[in-house]
């Protein structure tokens, strides 16, 4: 008989608590076995004290980052872009250059009368590429807005209006399949251009929560992620704000090299 269906069996009592087969009364095993559920319920009940007790700190120190940046920078009104096709291209644009560059950028397009899904995904290469030159690393970037415009263009029949009918992990699970869309391109899709809760992790935000002893140094996009949308409300708006005031924070004085602590809200927090 297997030993496991035998455990709540008469004979196997027997056999465990048998003073004869081991030395001790039934007593002594029954005191141990009692002994032992108790330390296995009190340190379940210290490691769920000790995890909620951690939550709430991180909570706190969330929130009290947020409300020093919000005072010291006011509301960014982000995403800059008059319509969601229009973020899109920017997210993609915004790759490893500063924003005014991409303002330049999507100025050229404008002013070619080009700024639209019909128009864009209808341009060779080569003249996407020149329009965009100001964003930097244009050809690769070109690439890769065709590659999102072709999957827009196959997979919802080119109607933005079809794409952003998606559930969030849908069509997040879409523009990550995008060749040259990452996660933070994704999610800056997701939250600025759909208008989902989702938060965008950057350079920015990473070295800001590794400085103020948030996170580890090996965390990842995925984890430092979830901590934000583990420990704040799910809301777009609070999302927007804050990973926006988290990039000025960034730019003005959690410099990569030479940190600005002096000035900066969130010294001493």
């Amino acid at each position: 008989m297997n030993e496991w269906r035998m455990f709540g069996s008469y004979e196997w009592k027997k056999k465990i608590f048998s003073t004869k087969a081991t030395g001790f009364s039934p007593g002594f095993w029954l005191k141990k076995v009692v002994f032992y559920l108790i330390q296995c319920v009190a340190h379940q009940a210290i490691t769920s004290t000790t995890n909620n007790v951690i939550a709430e700190m991180t909570r706190e120190k969330l929130t009290d980052i947020y409300n020093r940046l919000y005072g010291q920078f006011g509301p960014q009104g982000w995403w800059p872009g008059d319509t969601p096709f229009e973020i899109m291209v920017g997210a993609v644009l915004t790759q490893n250059t500063n924003w005014n560059n991409v303002e330049r950028a999507i100025d050229n397009l404008k002013r070619a009368g080009v700024m639209s899904f019909e128009r864009l995904s209808g341009l060779p290469v080569d003249l996407l590429a020149e329009y965009i030159r100001p964003a930097g690393y244009f050809n690769i970037k070109a690439g890769r807005l065709q590659n999102l415009f072709a999957t827009i263009g196959e997979r919802y029949g080119g109607s933005l209006d079809a794409m952003m009918e998606e559930t969030t992990e849908a069509l997040r699970r879409v523009l990550l399949s995008v060749k040259g869309i990452g996660p933070e391109t994704a999610d800056s899709v997701l939250l600025y251009a759909a208008g989902r809760p989702v938060f965008v992790v950057d350079a920015y935000t990473y070295r800001i929560l590794l400085r103020h002893d948030l996170i580890p140094e090996d965390f990842g996009y995925d984890e430092i992620q979830q901590l934000f949308m583990d420990n704040l409300e799910q809301d777009t708006r609070l999302y927007n704000e804050f990973h926006a005031l988290l990039v000025c924070a960034g730019k003005e004085f959690c410099k990569k090299s030479t940190p600005k602590c002096e000035g900066c809200s969130l010294k001493g927090i």
